[in-house]
């Protein structure tokens, strides 16, 4: 009796950015290369971006190379294949929505960055951002649109029409409780739509674990082809680089099976919390931090201002005085973890730019920092080390501002009209802890202004001091 062939089960991601090709993608490769091939991913996006990329991995049939590097500036090369289908761009996302309808799929997970998810700090629905309004028109008229919620929308109705089972969710971007965060934003979406039986299909058929990712992914500098090709032999046109850490733990939520990851080093946990604080708090408000800081000073990449022993002690002392007493008692080894993440930091073969890092500061703001400095106020604590964000951030957006930025600024969460108003205000560091984007119930509290105020007068200082 032959033995009959079963196709593998399905993981569709929507964002095929160098983040999921160079972690996600990597952890279903390691499976398949450990001998488990029951799952396979496939994958597009939802916006008509990255267009060579796709067109590049589509006629590799959907293979790539991973680069990775240590701190030692040691390099490996690995060649993944686990993305089995690449998904060209359409604006009816028709070919995502096949694909996330099929029964085989039991896991639809996703990279849009913290600012695609447009929540207020009360988690409701944005509706002012004008994207997120045309989506909703269009999902109640049927259509996909480009927002995260739209796609996800669009599959889950054709899914449920075609009675193809339950499926989770599963978000990979760096926001806090973002399984949890995704819902609550999902559900107010389909809720706009009225459509009241696709929300009860979704509360009763989908779940959506949170998760913590952790590598480092800078865009891929054209030598990084030229180096594949010499290591490999293959001159792989969309190759990608990252650290040679990576780290990813995930709530254990699945609906309707999950590849067996932990066999490749993912942990799986009933809760990620304390892991998504130490990282959302030390390692992505620390980058910043630096990112922002070393602008200011003129450095281009992220090793240029960590191995300034001035920024690193502003990061180290922000880490330190601020953030280890708001997380303890944790699992986890707060001050080797804040020791680690600056040593990665200082990757010098990473060439990760500031640029990169810098952006989407009005929703780290309130995602990374803003939380810091709430408990910090709220048991009378100091908090003079973690104000020197904020205030490095202000510096930065006023250059912006006058247009004496280096680089282009990308910032999805901001509305420009009102970052030009702080910065043209009488008192922009009042106007900017005013602001309830960035600050939330936070607000204009005296002592968050007085603060953000020495610690400008500390920036400035900073910045002459370096002679820019």
């Amino acid at each position: 009796m032959s033995k009959r062939n079963t196709a593998p089960l399905v993981m569709l991601h929507l964002g095929l950015g160098s983040f999921h090709r160079a972690h996600q993608a990597v952890y279903l490769q390691d499976l398949i290369d450990a001998g488990d091939t029951s799952w396979a991913l496939a994958g597009g996006n939802t916006r008509p971006d990255m267009a060579d990329v796709i067109a590049a991995l589509r006629a590799q049939d959907g293979a790539y190379t991973v680069e990775t590097v240590t701190p030692d500036g040691v390099r490996q090369y690995q060649k993944i294949s686990a993305i089995k289908k690449i998904v060209p761009y359409e604006a009816g996302l028709n070919g995502l929505i096949e694909i996330g309808a099929d029964p085989a799929t039991r896991i639809v997970s996703f990279t849009v960055t913290e600012a695609g998810y447009y929540l207020d700090p009360k988690n409701q629905l944005d509706l002012s951002f004008a994207e997120l309004a045309s989506d909703i028109d269009a999902a109640r008229n049927g259509r996909a649109g480009s927002t995260i919620y739209a796609a996800i929308t669009a599959i889950l109705r054709e899914r449920l029409h075609r009675e193809a089972g339950p499926v989770t969710l599963l978000n990979c971007d760096n926001l806090r409780h973002n399984g949890e965060r995704f819902r609550a934003g999902l559900l107010q979406f389909v809720e706009q739509t009225d459509d009241g039986v696709l929300k009860r299909w979704i509360d009763t058929n989908t779940t959506c674990p949170n998760a913590m990712v952790d590598r480092i992914t800078p865009r891929p500098a054209p030598e990084v082809r030229t180096r594949v090709k010499a290591a490999t032999g293959w001159d792989d046109a969309a190759p990608v680089m990252g650290e040679s850490f990576t780290q990813w733990v995930i709530e254990d939520d699945f609906c309707n099976g999950r590849p067996a990851w932990e066999r490749v080093g993912v942990e799986m946990v009933d809760s990620v919390e304390p892991y998504e604080e130490a990282k959302i708090r030390i390692l992505n408000a620390t980058h910043s931090c630096i990112a922002w800081a070393g602008t200011l000073v003129g450095y281009e990449f992220i090793h240029e201002g960590t191995r300034d022993a001035r920024i690193r002690r502003f990061a180290y002392d922000y880490v330190t005085d601020d953030v280890i007493p708001c997380l303890e008692p944790s699992p986890i080894d707060l001050g080797r973890y804040r020791d680690v993440v600056l040593d990665r930091f200082a990757n010098a073969a990473l060439r990760d730019t500031n640029q990169r890092v810098a952006m989407d500061g009005f929703s780290k703001i309130p995602g990374f920092i803003a939380p810091t400095v709430r408990e910090r106020l709220d048991v009378g604590a100091p908090i003079a080390s973690v104000a020197m964000l904020p205030a490095f951030f202000l510096e930065f957006l006023q250059r912006w501002h006058r247009d004496e930025l280096p680089t282009a600024y990308q910032d999805q969460a901001m509305d420009p009209a009102t970052a030009h108003a702080i910065c043209a205000a009488s008192d922009p560091i009042a106007s900017f802890c005013r602001d309830v984007v960035l600050w939330g119930p936070l607000a204009g509290d005296p002592l968050l202004v007085r603060e953000v105020r020495a610690a400008r007068d500390r920036v400035d200082a900073f910045v002459r001091a370096h002679g820019t």
